[in-house]
């Protein structure tokens, strides 16, 4: 699979997850998928590395991999690719919600379980600092049994979500939140990041791949230049 095709399945898995949130059963299998996909695509950006700079290592290829090869052949320009998607790679993944993917991708290839989804509410309009409020649903074989017995849950705990979130707001002049302004989505923790919403976390990542393979594409074209 080369790697528009991945970026490309990324996408599709995207769009599923926003179809069937909060729902956990559905939001966990297709968030797998696209973490999953996300991980070849890394390894498709050392596939295009190592034909271009002929180190013929065979198989899926991981930086490390890549930069163990370079360094025998005594290949400076592959080093200095290696090097250069090290130090992209780690920018890229300064900010809170791609470093809570770059965490997953990492769970992932340990061929570990990804962490369990807990649905939470949130206001349908985000402020920064706005609190979520976990909530609790029946479910049915690890699904949501029904949609309306989650809008009776959501309603439930309405009350106190929005005293909290417009207490919170009031003190900083912020809109306040009103009933028809709360849905419901799939969050997840991990290491020290707590209450990330998958969706959201998802979204904002697609941005972030493609410009680490496009930027990679071109550093591999300008080293590979004689």
């Amino acid at each position: 699979m080369n790697i528009e095709d991945s970026i490309k399945n990324c996408e599709v898995y995207l769009k599923q997850i926003r179809q069937y949130d909060p729902d956990p059963f559905y939001v966990n299998y297709f968030f797998d998928k696209y973490i999953n996909s996300i991980n070849d695509t890394f390894n498709g950006i050392f596939e295009e590395a190592n034909r271009d700079f002929g180190l013929f290592i065979l198989g899926k290829i991981s930086q490390i991999e890549f930069y163990e090869k370079a360094k025998k052949k005594n290949d400076q320009n592959a080093i200095k690719f290696s090097e250069w998607y090290l130090t992209k790679y780690n920018q890229e993944h300064k900010n809170p919600y791609p470093n809570f993917i770059k965490k997953i991708c990492q769970l992932k290839n340990k061929s570990q379980k990804l962490p369990k989804i807990k649905v939470m509410i949130r206001a349908s309009d985000r402020y920064k600092d706005d609190v979520n409020q976990q909530i609790k649903i029946n479910y049915s074989q690890q699904k949501i049994r029904s949609k309306e017995e989650l809008k009776i849950e959501i309603k439930r705990q309405l009350p106190i979500f929005l005293e909290i979130i417009n207490y919170k707001r009031n003190e900083k002049n912020e809109p306040k939140v009103k009933e028809n302004q709360v849905i419901a989505s799939a969050f997840l923790d991990i290491e020290e990041h707590n209450d990330i919403e998958i969706i959201y976390a998802a979204e904002i990542y697609i941005p972030v791949l493609k410009r680490l393979v496009e930027e990679s594409r071109k550093t591999i074209k300008e080293l590979t230049v004689y």
